[in-house]
């Protein structure tokens, strides 16, 4: 009997998985084919229509194979990758890490994070501040999972499992939190206009589900533990011995110098930005409200990250003499941009299949005909909340955006559950949960192409099926265990957040 036969059985079924996946072409590739085939799909489907159930506004396909169509794609080509949300995000964010990384910081502030904390709980800590970093926007993916990897990889473990467990927490536990974020608001409102069509008067609160996120919190935190520990890094197999990393040796004086100056810069930076955000009338905040929420804090998140890794790795830089003169610094960055050639050649191309899938309209019908079929097959109770669940995380295969996918949704499913006695709340919370199991394995996600990338630097041969495979544990053990959690909330009457209950009259 082979090696491969005495694995169980779970990890037989991942590594044919990989096998399978990384068998297709490249990544690049399968983008650009992706995005020829839904040029042609447009063609084939330009009869296929479905009327949004709020606005009476009637989808049909667009056709791409018309001089229109042609003319579109010409003369949008270039402004669809310069568009590319996650392009300008991740460029600009790793110009600071690239400061910080080549002054030698972020090797010594690991190394001391690792040093003290224990072996066994940096799983669990990962997972937890995947979580936790959805607050903050796009930190988590352009910060925390590169940095999970080199954790991971410093204590002998595999670091595709520390990227794995913090993709996990980061894309996988988007709705969980200990605190709100800008979703909360945005998803509220599309909550209470959909809720108004049965009744005029009712309102849902920005923390319509925030019980409900705390206990998701410590939910995904463990399971995505569970996860990484019992499948992930099985999967994986041990560090090779010449890979692991000798980072883990006792800091030197100059670098613990460097790292308390670098830390009086942070936190002079943070005091910076508590001024420019805590007052009423804070520099930060919306100046036309004075609310954090669409204030240029939040959304400027992405200078902020720029500074607080640039600064401070400056600092530790002209401490430790890693940067001797101003080249030094510019090398560092030009260091950081060329590990992402291979990225920004992918985002070229997700790009071009992500627009042409927008302007086909083929997501928006696809999720409004699957709202419908729902809703005909008039299912109740704790079936029809789970059913809802899964219908979110299958249309969140085809659309990523959240806020696009519940003012789709919303309309339909408010009002039916509301008129079957479950609350507004409820069914947010629901769609919630189908909506964040699913981020994490489909390619629809913008950040999708960085962690491809990421990943082969670690693992050359990494490609989709290297990805489906690490992340379809956490995708299943999260979507059971939320839809358990979610069942039992039902069930025992908690309310999903203050003044936020789970029935209707």
């Amino acid at each position: 009997m082979n090696a491969v036969s005495k694995q169980p059985l779970v990890l037989r079924f991942l590594s044919g998985i990989e096998r399978f996946g990384n068998a297709l072409p490249h990544p690049v590739t399968i983008f650009a084919l992706m995005a020829t085939a839904v040029v042609l799909m447009s063609s084939v489907l330009q009869a296929w229509s479905a009327v949004h159930p709020s606005t009476g506004k009637v989808f049909e396909v667009v056709n791409l194979l018309t001089p229109d169509g042609a003319r579109r794609i010409v003369t949008s080509l270039v402004s669809n990758f310069t568009a590319f949300a996650p392009l300008g995000t991740v460029l600009v964010a790793l110009l600071g890490v690239g400061i910080a990384e080549g002054s030698g910081l972020l090797s010594a502030a690991l190394r001391a994070f690792v040093l003290a904390a224990p072996r066994r709980w940096i799983p669990f800590a990962v997972v937890t501040a995947g979580v936790l970093s959805n607050a903050a926007s796009e930190l988590g993916y352009v910060v925390l999972i590169p940095l999970a990897a080199i954790v991971f990889m410093s204590v002998g473990r595999h670091p595709l499992a520390g990227m794995a467990a913090a993709f996990a927490g980061v894309s996988g536990g988007y709705s969980a939190n200990l605190i709100l974020g800008t979703i909360d608001p945005l998803l509220a409102g599309i909550t209470q206009e959909a809720a108004r069509l049965v009744d005029g008067t009712y309102e849902v609160s920005a923390a319509a589900n925030y019980f409900f996120m705390i206990a998701s919190t410590f939910l995904i935190a463990g399971i995505g533990t569970w996860v990484t520990v019992r499948f992930v890094e099985p999967q994986l197999g041990p560090l090779p011995e010449q890979e692991r990393s000798e980072f883990l040796k006792p800091l030197e004086s100059l670098e613990k110098r460097g790292l308390i100056a670098a830390g009086l810069a942070n936190l002079f930076l943070v005091s910076v930005v508590a001024w420019a955000v805590v007052p009423a009338d804070g520099i930060l905040r919306d100046p036309r409200t004075g609310s954090l929420l669409h204030s240029p804090f939040l959304n400027g998140i992405v200078t902020i990250i720029f500074v607080f890794f640039a600064v401070p790795g400056l600092v530790y830089g002209l401490v430790t003499r890693s940067f001797r003169r101003d080249a030094d610094v510019v090398n560092a960055m030009n260091t950081a941009m060329k590990s992402m050639a291979s990225y920004i050649v992918l985002a070229f191309f997700a790009a071009q299949f992500v627009s042409f899938f927008g302007w086909t309209n083929i997501g928006v019908i696809s999720a409004i005909t699957g709202a419908e079929f729902l809703r005909s097959v008039n299912l109740t109770g704790i079936p029809l909340i789970i059913a809802f669940v899964a219908l979110s995380g299958l249309v969140n295969l085809a659309i990523s955006s959240a806020s696009a996918k519940w003012a789709i949704m919303a309309p339909v499913f408010v009002p039916m559950l509301m008129l079957l006695g479950y609350s507004p709340e409820l069914t947010q919370a629901a769609y919630r949960v189908g909506d964040s199991v699913t981020n994490i394995i489909t390619p629809m996600m913008s950040y999708f192409p960085l962690i491809l990338v990421t990943a082969q630097k670690y693992r050359k041969d990494a490609a989709i099926g290297t990805f489906l495979s690490m992340m379809l544990p956490y995708s299943l053990a999260f979507g059971l265990a939320w839809s358990v959690l979610l069942i039992v909330w039902l069930l025992l009457g908690i309310p999903l957040g203050p003044g936020a209950p789970l029935t209707h009259p």
